[in-house]
């Protein structure tokens, strides 16, 4: 990519000579301007990732100076003010500004816009072109940033969800571009300034969007955490199998919107247990009719729990259902087949998929092979069957990382049960008390 980009300037200096052409005085100040922008980007929840507006500077290149000044303009993130990052990241990043700068300016006179300062009167005239400068700048963007993740296996740490969002943001955002050549034809380089403002404007909502999802994720980690402090021999299980949810979501066709709920319902699905008596958690041996009715009840304590927070949305439906079963024999409301709503379906299968494969006090952590051949046997009766089969072909395609083994507890630790109320093959034995 960053040859790419070295070969477009190149062809620019050797074959087309338009370099040579390019009114420095504009070009220096939109670099600033880009540079500026590019220096004090929002950090993504994505290791060492970051967005920033700068490519507003880029598309404003693409009217005043050219396909070419807007490849050297989107160049200069070469010398972006951000510590820590490595020279081959600065030249990717200068280089996929400058190949999106030169395909917008190719686009932007391909379409009848006219290079150089606009005049009032013809102002009209750019609005088209740069529409359509914009609207292959940044889906390119995108691309050229999709291609590196997945060459380099980060692909998976890309948080899907709202990333349509950020497509419409960023196309936007990229009107500033159109903002700041029409003030250049009133007001000269200052519209520059004019423009930082809002620019900064745009930063601060892109970091208060982050900012909110970090607090949602930090919300449904804390909830987490106090659950699995209960039971020692479960800790890492809602991690697990909100993990093991989203690939059978996935594996479904689940929207980002959809698969991100999915994802905090898994998380969440044992929230319940906060409401239930620790001693019953943990009971050694058969429960009375009593205690095991206080373990049917932990799905509607979780949805107790969970109501007030508005961003689950359609998680709350599968933690009030995910011990539903096909049949109509599972609790809390005895619902069969299609009644069970797809969220609990999912975590059902995720839920008793993790509780086989990891370690118990009881028992060792059964195979995957045993357990899928477990979820093959309850398909129909326990599980639904399209849900096992996503689960299944997602496992035999990315592959499946058991839990590490379970270490003995400290001493502090209180025992745990002797049975587990999400495991099909070793079901809570319960006794009368007549």
């Amino acid at each position: 990519m960053i040859g790419a980009a070295f070969a477009l300037l190149g062809h620019s200096v050797v074959v087309s000579g338009r370099l040579g052409q390019l009114d420095g005085s504009n070009l220096l100040v939109l670099a600033l301007l880009f540079l500026v922008c590019e220096s004090v980007p929002t950090l993504l929840n994505v290791k060492q990732a970051a967005v920033s507006v700068s490519f507003s500077a880029v598309l404003a290149a693409v009217v005043l100076v050219g396909p070419e000044g807007a490849a050297l303009v989107g160049m200069t993130a070469v010398f972006s003010v951000r510590p820590g990052l490595p020279p081959v990241k600065r030249l990717f990043n200068g280089a996929q500004f400058a190949i999106c700068g030169y395909a917008a300016g190719q686009a932007y006179e391909w379409l009848g816009g006219r290079v150089g300062l606009p005049t009032i009167a013809g102002f009209d005239d750019l609005i088209v072109p740069f529409a359509g400068a914009a609207a292959l700048f940044v889906p390119l963007n995108f691309l050229l940033i999709a291609i590196v993740l997945v060459l380099t296996g980060q692909a998976d740490q890309v948080p899907l969800r709202g990333l349509a969002q950020f497509m419409v943001s960023y196309l936007g955002y990229a009107t500033f571009g159109l903002l700041i050549a029409g003030l250049w034809a009133t007001v000269s380089s200052i519209s520059a300034v004019l423009v930082l403002l809002p620019l900064f404007v745009a930063r601060w909502a892109f970091g208060q969007y982050l900012a909110q999802q970090r607090s949602y994720d930090a919300t449904i980690a804390a909830l987490c955490q106090a659950v699995e402090t209960k039971d020692y021999y479960t800790r890492g299980h809602c991690t697990r199998v909100s993990m093991a949810s989203g690939m059978i979501a996935q594996e479904i066709g689940m929207g980002p919107e959809r698969l991100r709920a999915i994802r905090y319902a898994g998380m969440l699905h044992d929230v319940g247990k906060l409401g239930v008596p620790t001693k019953v958690l943990q009971k050694d041996g058969p429960l009375t009719e009593e205690e095991f009715a206080a373990i049917q009840l932990h799905p509607m304590r979780g949805l107790e729990i969970v109501r007030g927070i508005d961003f689950l949305d359609e998680a709350f439906a599968g933690i009030m259902h995910h011990h539903e079963r096909q049949d109509g024999k599972g609790y809390p409301m005895g619902l069969a087949g299609d009644e069970v709503p797809e969220f609990a379906r999912i975590i059902a299968v995720a839920d008793a998929f993790d509780s086989m494969t990891s370690d118990r006090s009881y028992r060792g952590a059964r195979p995957v092979g045993v357990a899928m051949a477990e979820l093959r046997k309850g398909a129909g009766t326990q599980f639904d069957p399209v849900m096992v089969m996503a689960f299944i072909k997602a496992v035999d395609r990315d592959g499946w990382e058991p839990p590490r083994k379970v270490v003995t507890p400290p001493a502090d630790v209180a025992e745990t049960a002797t049975k587990d109320h999400d495991d099909p093959t070793m079901p809570i034995q319960v006794v009368s008390e007549r």
